[in-house]
């Protein structure tokens, strides 16, 4: 990219224009100089071609305030007479200069602002793990010692397991409004927006036995009920 960029003004050169003024306020490099100014190497480089037409104004504004010099002085001094209009652009006024600052005030608001609400974001999500896990304390708890038990005495029954997992999930699933479409082995008519056969033909209306649960949470189906043909 910075080929296409000396190709197009490969006999200007603003480098030293540059440097001298970056000296004055003691900025050694061009990568410094972006990380001050907040703008990117490229729109430098272009600053350095006399590329103006191709950067933009609040770039050449962060630029004047780091280099300590006016907008139009700025402008002035890397502008090509032959392809830029300088008494043109040096006509910047004051109060349109106070209109480019509050446009960067604006823009830090704006930052600050997405900045809030990503914080916001995350301690609701901190909010929604702590309430998740209160519910499911019982669970936490007690399944390792459970597993333990069961790895031990290969008689431990499987149902002491079953209803260790099912009162906390029971429980989660009522908090946040899930209910189960129908239970598992259950026998009812067949409705392809509720349910998903798992083999063979089913028409509307037919019965069928529930083999997984689906649910739905209020009017919103999460997951359909996958059934077979009885």
């Amino acid at each position: 990219m910075h080929d296409s960029l000396n190709s197009q003004n490969s006999q200007i050169d603003f480098t030293h224009q540059l440097q001298d003024l970056m000296q004055r306020v003691g900025i050694s490099s061009f990568k410094s100089l972006s990380r001050a100014a907040g703008v990117s190497e490229r729109q430098i480089l272009r600053l350095r071609r006399g590329l103006l037409g191709q950067m933009q104004v609040d770039g050449l504004l962060k630029l004047s305030q780091v280099l300590q010099v006016s907008l139009s002085e700025l402008v002035a001094t890397f502008s090509v007479p032959s392809t830029v209009d300088v008494a043109k652009i040096t006509q910047f006024s004051g109060s349109e200069q106070e209109l480019l600052q509050q446009i960067t005030v604006l823009q830090k608001e704006y930052q600050g602002i997405l900045l809030v609400l990503e914080q916001q974001r995350e301690v609701l999500l901190q909010e929604f793990q702590q309430s998740s896990l209160q519910l499911l304390e019982s669970f936490l708890l007690s399944w390792p010692t459970a597993v333990q038990k069961a790895q031990e005495n290969p008689q431990f029954e499987a149902i002491k397991l079953v209803m260790l997992v099912q009162k906390p999930l029971e429980t989660l699933l009522q908090a946040w409004g899930v209910k189960a479409i129908a239970p598992v082995g259950a026998e009812l008519p067949y409705n392809p927006q509720l349910h998903q056969l798992m083999e063979g033909i089913a028409q509307p209306g037919e019965i069928v036995k529930v083999r997984y649960t689906g649910y739905h949470q209020g009017e919103k189906l999460l997951y359909r009920a996958k059934v077979s043909p009885v």
